[in-house]
């Protein structure tokens, strides 16, 4: 099982983007000759890794995300890993590009009048600012008339978000607490 786990290691390593377990199926399948890897021997192998990262106390683990596994690491180190990223990324996304990314994100697949409409103003350059960074992505067209351009968010928008699904996104009833209701209760 340690050659499992080793080689495991070294997919989720190099892997560019989460990797898929049928994507780690069919490598080792190929590289150590087997038939057949089992979904369950792969997801131990990946709780047993875990198992050691934590045991011998490094900054980092395999964790589930964007529908493959990913070495990210712990919450604890978020601070010093948002520092560094800080100064590494200076260009930073602009208070109109959020809000049609949420747009998007919320209303999928969406048009860009339908954006429009939303948020009030034109969204020509959040658009292609969002798209230029890959964080949204055409998904087709609308059968209505003109049949405009769909959008809605990419695979690097979930890995960027460390979310697995957009269902995973938080709702608005997780917002609304008691302080940001007007009037009072009613009895």
């Amino acid at each position: 099982m340690d050659i499992l786990q080793n080689h495991i290691q070294a997919l989720v390593f190099c892997a560019q983007s989460p990797i898929s377990i049928e994507e780690i199926q069919r490598c080792l399948q190929e590289s150590l000759g087997m038939e057949e890897i089992a979904v369950s021997d792969v997801l131990e192998a990946v709780e047993a890794i875990n198992a050691r990262l934590v045991e011998q106390g490094f900054a980092f683990q395999i964790y589930a995300i964007g529908g493959g596994y990913q070495f990210l690491t712990k919450p604890e180190y978020q601070d010093t890993v948002s520092t560094y990223l800080k100064h590494k990324s200076k260009k930073k996304l602009s208070a109109s590009a959020l809000e049609t990314l949420a747009i998007i994100a919320y209303k999928q697949p969406v048009t860009r009048s339908q954006m429009e409409q939303i948020r009030g103003v034109g969204c020509d350059y959040a658009v292609h600012k969002l798209l230029e960074k890959e964080l949204i992505e055409i998904k087709g067209k609308a059968d209505t008339i003109g049949r405009p351009v769909l959008y809605g968010t990419s695979q690097k928008f979930m890995d960027y978000f460390g979310i697995n699904h957009i269902k995973d996104l938080p709702q608005l009833k997780d917002f609304v607490t008691e302080e940001n209701t007007i009037g009072e209760a009613a009895d």
